[in-house]
C-alpha cells in the first residue's frame, strides 16, 4: 500500500494539473531498473507531480511497475491510462542558509528633476544606490560616512 492516501477530490485536482504534462521519465523493455527508480525520484523532488512513460505492450506489467513505483518511492499513484502513469508526492521544503554576512544589496529609486518652467514635464531619472550609500534630498547620491567608534579612555595613574 503506498504510503499517501488521498481522497478522490484531490486526486481529480491532480490529474488535471497533470494533463498538460509531459513524461519526464521513460521506463524501457528493461523494466524498473534502479536508475529508472532513481530519476523518477529525483523528479518527484523536483516536481512533485510526474508523468512516466512505459513502452512495454503488457498492461500487468505496466500496472505492477505502476504500484512498485509508489510504494518503493513514497508516492501517491495519481493515474494509469495506456502506457502512462502518473504520481504525485508532496515535495521538500527547500531550505535557505542564511547568510549573517550579506548586506543589503543596490535599490534603485527613481528621482523626479522639476523644471524651471511651470508647463513642461518633470525629469525622472532612475539612480541605483548601494548599501553604503545615500540619497540626498536633492537627489544626490553620496557615500554614507563610516560610524564613529567610540575611543575609550584608560586610567592614567
Amino acid at each position: 500500500m503506498p504510503a499517501i492516501e488521498l481522497s478522490i477530490a484531490e486526486r481529480k485536482a491532480h490529474r488535471a494539473e497533470a494533463h498538460h504534462l509531459d513524461p519526464v521519465v521513460m521506463v524501457g523493455n528493461d523494466g524498473l531498473t534502479p536508475a529508472v527508480v532513481k530519476e523518477t525520484d529525483a523528479a518527484l523532488n523536483a516536481h512533485g507531480l510526474v508523468k512516466i512513460r512505459v513502452l512495454g505492450d503488457d498492461r500487468e506489467a505496466r500496472e505492477a511497475m505502476y504500484r512498485e513505483l509508489a510504494d518503493r518511492l513514497d508516492a501517491a499513484p495519481i493515474q494509469h491510462i495506456g502506457k502512462l502513469l502518473v504520481l504525485w508526492r508532496p515535495q521538500p521544503k527547500k531550505e535557505k542558509a542564511p547568510d549573517e554576512d550579506r548586506k543589503p544589496g543596490p535599490r534603485d529609486f527613481k528621482v523626479l528633476k522639476y523644471s524651471k518652467r511651470g508647463g513642461q514635464r518633470p525629469e525622472v531619472r532612475t539612480l541605483r544606490v548601494l548599501g553604503n550609500q545615500r540619497l540626498t534630498p536633492g537627489g544626490q547620491v553620496k557615500r554614507a560616512k563610516p560610524k564613529q567608534k567610540s575611543v575609550k579612555k584608560g586610567r592614567l595613574g
